[in-house]
C-alpha cells in the first residue's frame, strides 16, 4: 500500500473512531445537559473524559497500530487535553453565557476537538510508533 492511501486510510479511520467518540460524548453530555440539567461545564467535562478514553483505546490500537507505551501515549493525550480542555470549557461556557447556543458551542468544540487531536496523535503520540503493533 502506498503511503498517500495508507496515510487516508489512517485518517478514515480516525474519522469513523470520532464519529463514535462523538456520539458516545453527545449522548452524554445530552443527557447531563438537557434531561439531568447539569451545568454546561460539568456536563461537558464528563462527556470528553468519556469520549476520549474510547477513542485513545480504538485509534491506538487500529488507526494508528502502535505498539507505544500505553502509559506513555495516554500521558501524552492527557497533555493535550491539560490545554485544550480548561481552554474548551471556559470559552464554550462564555460563550453559552453570553447567549450562544449550547449545542452549537458544543458541536464547534468537538470539531476543533477532532481536527487539532487528530494532528497531535499522529505527529507527536503516535508518529514514531505508527505500525509497530502485531495485528496478527
Amino acid at each position: 500500500m502506498t503511503d498517500k492511501k495508507k496515510e487516508l486510510m489512517r485518517a478514515v479511520k480516525f474519522t469513523l473512531f470520532s464519529i463514535s467518540a462523538g456520539i458516545i460524548q453527545t449522548v452524554s453530555f445530552t443527557v447531563l445537559y438537557e434531561l439531568a440539567s447539569v451545568e454546561y461545564w460539568v456536563s461537558y467535562l464528563v462527556s470528553l473524559v468519556l469520549s476520549v478514553l474510547w477513542n485513545f483505546t480504538l485509534n491506538r490500537n487500529i488507526t494508528f497500530k502502535s505498539a507505544a507505551n500505553i502509559p506513555i501515549a495516554m500521558l501524552k493525550v492527557a497533555a493535550f487535553y491539560v490545554v485544550f480542555t480548561p481552554l474548551s470549557t471556559w470559552g464554550g461556557a462564555a460563550l453559552e453565557q453570553m447567549g450562544w447556543n449550547g449545542f452549537l458551542v458544543f458541536v464547534i468544540t468537538m470539531l476543533l476537538n477532532f481536527v487539532l487531536e487528530f494532528l497531535y496523535d499522529r505527529f507527536f503520540v503516535f508518529g514514531s510508533s505508527l505500525d509497530t503493533r502485531n495485528t496478527k
